[in-house]
């Protein structure tokens, strides 16, 4: 079995604006589909290893009653406009990985997010915690993300492979 998802969408805006977005810790909170992030604390991210902190709450999720706490999000890859991924700081440092990469295409962006496990401990894999959140949830933060970056806008077309 995969320990990765990965999703596309074609977005009606430019790589600059949707990084915009991604780069920003109020931008995680306004497109989150999981319910989890509450709010953001810290500036915008510009490298690998910048951080800044998210107010959760799991009660969105319904499986682990961990009430209110923080998350620190460590970028681990950055390329201004291209690409961006962090991993997750806090009480249980799972290793799983966010990420976001962006691909020019004619009228806009193709987006592709994407969560991988692979680097979490087996205890956790064996404890059925992990995915965290399903694939659905990656699909409907790109639609959040499209309707935040170009609303209104039709999706563009994707280029013929």
């Amino acid at each position: 079995m995969s320990e990765q998802f990965r999703v596309q969408r074609a977005v009606a805006a430019s790589a600059a604006d949707i990084f915009s977005i991604l780069s920003d810790p109020q931008g995680h909170v306004s497109i989150d589909s999981s319910g989890m992030l509450m709010a953001a604390s810290g500036d915008p991210v510009n490298a690998t290893g910048d951080t800044f902190v998210v107010h959760m709450d799991r009660e969105a999720l319904n499986d682990y009653p961990l009430g209110l706490y923080d998350v620190t999000v460590e970028i681990v890859a950055f390329e201004q406009d291209k690409q961006i991924a962090w991993t997750v700081r806090g009480r249980v440092e799972p290793g799983h990985v966010y990420g976001y990469l962006l691909e020019p295409i004619e009228a806009g962006t193709l987006v592709t997010s994407y969560y991988d496990w692979s680097a979490v401990p087996q205890e956790f894999k064996d404890a059925d915690i992990f995915p965290v959140i399903p694939e659905s949830a990656l699909r409907a933060t790109l639609g959040i993300l499209a309707r935040t970056v170009a609303p209104g806008k039709p999706r563009p077309e994707l280029p013929s492979p």
